[in-house]
């Protein structure tokens, strides 16, 4: 048999598969670019754990090639230091440093020179987590609560505006993680993101929604008012479920504007099941609170004028294959999946379980809210309704 000739990417075409890769296309689709198996790119990827290095640039007081060759020239024609410094208007003493680093005057070439300038260069630097034991301490404690390196970074900078010592960017803590070349937080840290993954995957990188059916005498999405789309005034919820082992399902509701969680248990899947279960969850909040419920075109919700009389809220549904209509409950299900895996059996958790999971989230900061929690903004929406 055959074997094909090992092929060498030109740093044009890495560029290129990185650019690829951080627009979310899938290592078999960059390999398809290359007619080439998605394991020839994909040691390029996890050597900096998905995290595209950052491009490499001269320091602006580093010696350019083209002055290593004034150097040179110099040299050759017997030239005093001061003067090819003067000529240079860099200071004798650099000069002196280089042709010594270099071999002397009768071994000094400016090429030779340059390339080994630049491969010490890349020499590894310190990060800042490096040099802050407490840094990584509190990073360390809110990985091991499922916090987000977002959220962790965020919260940092809330806590301690003043002194930068204890911030971190989030993009410090993804590559203190995902490179462990850099040494600072462990690599089983990992195992508390929510993805879980060893390599980072660009956030362009899609999911695709469920078919679902249709539901007698829907109310559309398009109707739902103003108020609702722009999350001007709390009440507002968006609902879906997820899906166990040997169906088991939970309820996830979320709202609106302070997108707090509310997780409710199931015995099934069935209209009556799932209604009635939800119209019991209604009444545990003031009818402040609780004024819409916007869900997709799953067939549990098929009694949904039932839910509506008994509680006064009005559904909503989304239009087919449209689970953005419902982003803030999608991105809660995909946060929940880090509690309840896909392929488990959800029938096993309590109420009470649940209700744990949901307080965690919701005592989370959030990006969106400036970093406050969830049951910060909601508990201020039920104060002012009381």
């Amino acid at each position: 048999m055959k074997h094909r000739t090992r092929i060498y990417y030109t740093e044009d075409e890495k560029a290129m598969m990185w650019d690829r890769w951080q627009k979310g296309e899938s290592l078999h689709e960059i390999g398809r670019l290359f007619d080439r198996a998605h394991t020839s790119f994909q040691q390029i990827v996890s050597t900096t754990g998905g995290v595209r290095p950052a491009k490499r640039k001269r320091s602006s007081i580093s010696l350019s090639l083209s002055e290593r060759e004034e150097v040179s020239r110099g040299i050759a024609s017997n030239e005093s230091m001061r003067s090819i410094a003067a000529r240079l208007g860099r200071a004798p003493s650099t000069i002196s440093r280089e042709i010594e680093r270099n071999g002397g005057d009768s071994k000094y070439r400016a090429a030779r020179a340059d390339k080994k300038a630049w491969e010490r260069a890349c020499r590894p630097k310190s990060c800042k987590l490096a040099g802050s034991p407490w840094l990584r301490r509190a990073i360390e404690i809110k990985l091991r609560i499922n916090w987000s390196p977002e959220q962790i970074a965020g919260w940092l900078k809330r806590t301690n505006p003043e002194d930068e010592s204890k911030q971190v960017s989030h993009e410090t803590i993804y590559r203190s993680l995902y490179i462990q070349a850099r040494g600072v937080l462990k690599k089983e840290l990992l195992q508390y993101l929510r993805s879980e993954r060893t390599m980072r995957k660009s956030v362009h990188a899609g999911t695709h929604g469920d078919k679902r059916g249709q539901i007698p005498n829907a109310i559309s999405i398009s109707e739902r008012p103003a108020s609702v789309e722009d999350r001007a005034v709390p009440g507002h919820w968006e609902g879906d479920l997820i899906c166990g082992a040997n169906n088991s399902y939970v309820a996830t509701l979320v709202e609106r504007q302070t997108r707090y969680v509310m997780l409710v248990k199931l015995g099934n899947k069935n209209t009556e099941s799932v209604v009635s279960a939800l119209i019991k969850q209604a009444k545990k909040l003031p009818s402040e609170i609780y004024k819409s419920l916007t869900w997709d075109r799953g067939h549990e919700m098929t009694d949904h004028q039932r839910f509506t009389l008994a509680t006064n809220v009005d559904v909503y549904f989304c239009d087919p294959q449209s689970p953005w209509q419902r982003g803030s409950n999608e991105n809660t299900n995909r946060l929940l999946r880090q509690y309840f895996p896909k392929g488990t059996d959800l029938s096993v958790h309590s109420q009470s379980k649940l209700n744990a999971v949901a307080r965690q989230l919701n005592e989370r900061p959030r990006k969106t809210l400036a970093f406050e929690t969830p049951a910060e903004r909601f508990n201020a929406c039920v104060a002012s309704t009381g």
